[in-house]
C-alpha cells in the first residue's frame, strides 16, 4: 500500500507497506481523502514535536473518511464498501496514536472494530470531501460545547483556519444568534463569511470597537464592550486573552483550543470582578461526532467551500506547503481516488 513516513523537518519518504489484512474482529479501511491538518503543517515546517507527537520514522495523519476493504471472520457489523469515519482515539486500537492514525497511508487496520466506538457509520448525505472534516469538526464542537452558549447569544472567535471556522458553525448550531470570526486574512475571512459568520480583520480593524457595532453594547468591569457571552481561542495567543478580560461582558466566557505555550499574565482579580471564566477544550468526545454528523447534515451553507485545494498522495508535501499560506488556502485534502 502507499504510506506517508515523516522523516523530519522538511522531509517525507513517499513508500510502500505491507497492505494490512484483518484478524476475525477487525476491519481494514481503504482512505478516500485525508485532511492535512495544521498539526501536520507544524511537524513539517518545524520538526517532531510540534503537533500531535508526530515522530520520526512514522506513520502520520489523522483527518480521514474511508470505506470497508476487508473484514475479519466475525465482524457482523459492517459491510465492505460502507464509508466510515474511523475514530482516531480508538481505531487504532492505541489513543497514544490518536495523531498519527495513518490517513496518510492508503490503508489502515482497525482491531477490534466496534460500530460508533471505532468507526461511525456515514450518512449518504454528507459528501465525501465535507466527511473529511469530520475530526477537526469534532475538536471545533468540543470547543464551542465548553463555552456553555445560551440559544440566542453572541460568540466572537479568533482564528479562521479550518478549528476557527468549524467552531463558528458548531456555535451557530447550538444557538448563537451572531458569531464573529476574527482573522487578518481576507481569504478566510471571506470563506467565513460565504458561511454566515460575521468577519473582523485584526489587521486593519479595532476588534472591540467593530465587534461593539456588529453585536451591540453590554457592560464590563472596563466600561462599554461587546455584547458576546463566548469567546473563543483557536490561534493560541495571550494576546488574545487580554482582549477578553479587557473587554469581555460581565459573565463571559473564554475556552482556549489553539495551542498557546506562552505563560499566562493576567490580574485574576479581573476575572473575578467580572465573573468570568477561562477554560481550554482539547480534543473531542464521541458525543462530538454524533453531534457533527448532524450539523454537516443540516447546516444550511455549503460546508465543501470550506475544502480550497485537493491533492493527489504522490504530491502530499506540495499539498502541506500549499495549507501552509493563508491567504490562498483553507482545508487541504489528498485524494487518494485519483
Amino acid at each position: 500500500m502507499k504510506a506517508a513516513i515523516y522523516r523530519g523537518q522538511y522531509q517525507l519518504e513517499m513508500t510502500s507497506l505491507p497492505t494490512p489484512h484483518p484478524g476475525p474482529n477487525d476491519v481494514v479501511i481503504q482512505n478516500l481523502y485525508a485532511g492535512i491538518c495544521g498539526s501536520d503543517v507544524a511537524v513539517y515546517n518545524h520538526g517532531a514535536d510540534t503537533g500531535h507527537k508526530i515522530a520520526v520514522g512514522g506513520e502520520f495523519g489523522h483527518e480521514a473518511v474511508s470505506r470497508i476493504a476487508e473484514i475479519g471472520a466475525n465482524i457482523t457489523e459492517f459491510q465492505v464498501g460502507e464509508r466510515v469515519y474511523p475514530f482516531p482515539l480508538y481505531a487504532t486500537g492505541d489513543p497514544h496514536r490518536a495523531g498519527t492514525m495513518g490517513a496518510f497511508s492508503e490503508y489502515i487496520l482497525v482491531p477490534n472494530a466496534k460500530l460508533n466506538h471505532s468507526l461511525y457509520r456515514i450518512p449518504d448525505s454528507i459528501p465525501n470531501k465535507i466527511s473529511a472534516m469530520i475530526e477537526p469538526f469534532t475538536v471545533a464542537t468540543n470547543a464551542a460545547r465548553h463555552g456553555h452558549l445560551m440559544p440566542g447569544e453572541n460568540a466572537i472567535v479568533y482564528g479562521a483556519g479550518t478549528i476557527g471556522i468549524a467552531t463558528g458553525v458548531a456555535l451557530k448550531q447550538f444557538g448563537a444568534k451572531s458569531v464573529i470570526m476574527v482573522d487578518q486574512s481576507d481569504y478566510r475571512l471571506t470563506l467565513a463569511a460565504k458561511l454566515g459568520l460575521k468577519t473582523i480583520n485584526n489587521r486593519r480593524e479595532d476588534v472591540k470597537t467593530r465587534s461593539i457595532e456588529l453585536l451591540g453594547k453590554a457592560f464590563g468591569i472596563h466600561g462599554d464592550c461587546p455584547e458576546a457571552a463566548v469567546y473563543i481561542d483557536a490561534i493560541g495567543r495571550n494576546a488574545i486573552m487580554h482582549d477578553f478580560i479587557d473587554f469581555g461582558k460581565i459573565d463571559s466566557r473564554f475556552v482556549g483550543v489553539g495551542i498557546n505555550t506562552e505563560q499566562p499574565d493576567f490580574k485574576f482579580t479581573d476575572l473575578i470582578f467580572g465573573s468570568q471564566s477561562i477554560g481550554g477544550a482539547g480534543g473531542y468526545r464521541p458525543i462530538d461526532v454524533t453531534t457533527v454528523l448532524d450539523t454537516m447534515t443540516t447546516y444550511p451553507y455549503d460546508l465543501s467551500q470550506m475544502v480550497t485545494q485537493t491533492v493527489s498522495w504522490e504530491h502530499l508535501e506540495e499539498g502541506i506547503q500549499t495549507a501552509t499560506d493563508v491567504n490562498r488556502a483553507l482545508k487541504v485534502l489528498v485524494d487518494y481516488q485519483v
